[in-house]
């Protein structure tokens, strides 16, 4: 009867077919992932690399903040911003800026007795001292209307 291989002649072929396989293996699958990440060895380059900069930032400009002033017409309660050119009262509870005086029109109100206010910020901070100076029947002192300037 016919044997076949020895076991041990049998093992070592097999060993060595799977290491020959493996390293094609290997080398096939490491060479296909290199071209994938683009690992490739290249060329070396002959361009000359030349540096970028990136020009600096203009100066800021110089902010300009003109201050607010407030003419106060007691009899409505209006304020009026001779730097805004608009118009600051109570609106129910809350205080709003308008470009039109309420329920009066800008030519009616600028005749009518005011007073320049020396504050230089929102009106409602100072409202409750402004209207004990000048109550809504106040009148100037020398029935003059005043010497404002309109802007």
């Amino acid at each position: 009867m016919a044997r076949g291989p020895r076991p041990e002649y049998r093992r070592a072929m097999i060993t060595k077919n799977l290491l020959a396989a493996s390293g094609t293996g290997l080398l096939v699958v490491s060479s296909f992932l290199a071209v994938l990440t683009g690992c490739a060895p290249s060329a070396p380059s002959t361009t000359t690399t030349t540096q970028v900069t990136t020009p600096a930032a203009p100066a800021p400009s110089p902010t300009v903040v003109a201050e607010d002033d407030y003419d106060y017409y007691p009899g409505n309660e209006v304020y009026y911003s001779r730097t805004r050119h608009d118009y600051m009262y109570r609106d129910g509870n809350s205080w709003v800026r308008r470009p039109q005086p309420r329920g009066i029109s800008a030519e009616v109100l600028f005749a009518l007795p005011s007073v320049r206010m020396d504050f230089h910020d929102s009106p409602e901070r100072h409202h409750d001292a402004v209207v004990r100076s000048y109550p809504r029947d106040w009148k100037r002192p020398d029935n003059k209307n005043d010497d404002r300037k309109r802007n």
